[in-house]
């Protein structure tokens, strides 16, 4: 399953005010809905999907502008209008509350989530993403000004026809971009090229990209309770590990943060089994926690 063909063999869709929603599940139970970055899609949590679904009904969503994913006509794409559309996949899938795990953008988009949202979420799950006002991050800076230039199409066909620039150009983003395979670079880019307008829709979604967005929830983040890990690669150009240490500080749910040493952005998929380690026990706490605060309180007990 953990190969693309078979991770989107039954991939299903859900009709929201935002568009068609393409998301794979696996597994029964809790939902935990996974949300990926920017240039990726549900792929990168086939790992998760794969290896979790005993614990969790496991959601890994196409966000709006990505993958197979079909915005509304004149649908707003930018983070702000993700986590928004979030919210409305729950309800189309009649989901009340969710273990949220997001990467990169992504996590950027569940801490907006989360700030707009809090009644939705069981648990909270960041890794390596964009939080305050780094967002993009300097590192990014250069390929955002890329797409402003015009250069998204020719960046992204150039990376499909010779598999190696996209290893060259994401580097910093693997500990080993030398092993991501040619079948995982066509599996994230291809419905780019293949489905008319999306390379427009995930230019707008990166010309969106401001720390206003972030910032504009900082008060509510601040006052968030959910149970929340933090799960950081220490080894990130564009997500230092001060960062983990910033949302630690700032979220009062936070229960832990993890250290991933020399981990990049991607260890999701990486390290894919040192995170679904993390993934349990934070679930496995949240339960426990859940549990105990339902206990009826019995006499001479208060």
């Amino acid at each position: 399953m953990t190969d693309a063909r078979g991770f989107f063999d039954g991939r299903r869709t859900a009709a929201t005010p935002s568009g068609t929603i393409s998301y794979v599940e696996r597994g029964s139970g809790p939902v935990a809905l996974f949300v990926h970055g920017v240039l990726l899609n549900g792929y990168l949590w086939r790992h998760q999907l794969a290896a979790l679904d005993d614990a969790r009904r496991c959601i890994a969503v196409d966000l709006l502008a990505h993958g197979h994913t079909e915005a509304a006509e004149g649908q707003d794409v930018s983070v702000t209008a993700n986590a928004h559309m979030l919210a409305q996949f729950l309800d189309a899938l009649g989901v009340e509350q969710v273990d949220l795990v997001g990467n990169d953008s992504g996590g950027g988009i569940c801490q907006i989530f989360a700030a707009l949202y809090p009644q939705r979420l069981r648990s909270l799950v960041l890794s390596n993403c964009d939080a305050h006002d780094n967002w993009p991050p300097e590192a990014f800076q250069p390929f955002v000004a890329m797409v402003a230039a015009g250069g998204l199409e020719g960046a992204l066909t150039g990376m499909l026809a010779d598999k190696a620039a996209y290893r060259e150009a994401l580097a910093p983003a693997y500990e080993r971009p030398e092993a991501v395979t040619d079948e995982t670079i066509e599996a994230y880019l291809r419905p780019f090229l293949d489905a008319p307008g999306r390379m427009r829709e995930l230019e707008r979604f990166v010309n969106a990209f401001d720390c206003r967005h972030t910032l504009a929830i900082e008060d509510r983040l601040r006052r968030l309770q959910v149970p929340t890990l933090v799960a950081w690669g220490t080894d990130d150009a564009y997500f230092p590990l001060e960062w983990s240490k910033w949302l630690q500080r700032t979220i009062p749910g936070t229960t832990r943060r993890v250290e991933f040493e020399g981990a990049r952005i991607f260890f999701p998929e990486e390290r894919w089994q040192d995170f679904n380690r993390e993934l349990r026990a934070h679930w496995a706490a949240v339960a426990v926690t859940a549990s105990a605060e339902e206990a009826p309180v019995e006499e001479g007990q208060a």
